[in-house]
C-alpha cells in the first residue's frame, strides 16, 4: 500500500513536467485525446486542476498498460475514441474540444 502512495505521488509530480506529455501511450487515439484533456486542464478552475491531473495520470498508466497487449489494442482505441466522444460534450463548457 504504502509503495502505490509513492508511487502515485511521484506519477502526479512528474506530471508537470514536459516530458511526460511525449511520454505515449502507443494507440494514437488514446496519445490525441490525452493531449487535448492536458491542454484543457489549463482552462479549468483551479481547483479542479489536480484531480484531473491525477486522472490524467492514471488513465495514462492504465492505458499504456493495455497497448502493451497486441490483443487489447483494437479494445483500447475504440474505448479511447469513445471516451473523447463523451469528453467533447462535459468539456465544451471549458472551451475544450476532442
Amino acid at each position: 500500500m504504502r509503495i502505490r502512495l509513492v508511487a502515485a505521488s511521484l506519477a502526479v509530480s512528474l506530471l508537470s513536467l514536459p516530458a511526460l506529455a511525449q511520454d505515449k501511450v502507443g494507440v494514437a487515439a488514446c496519445d490525441d485525446f490525452l493531449e487535448k484533456y492536458e491542454a484543457c486542464v489549463a482552462k479549468m478552475p483551479a481547483a479542479s486542476q489536480q484531480a484531473v491531473k491525477d486522472s490524467i495520470v492514471q488513465m495514462r498508466t492504465a492505458w499504456k498498460a493495455s497497448a502493451t497487449d497486441a490483443n487489447s489494442r483494437t479494445a483500447l482505441e475504440s474505448a479511447c475514441k469513445s471516451t473523447a466522444t463523451s469528453m467533447n460534450q462535459s468539456m465544451s463548457a471549458y472551451g475544450c474540444k476532442f
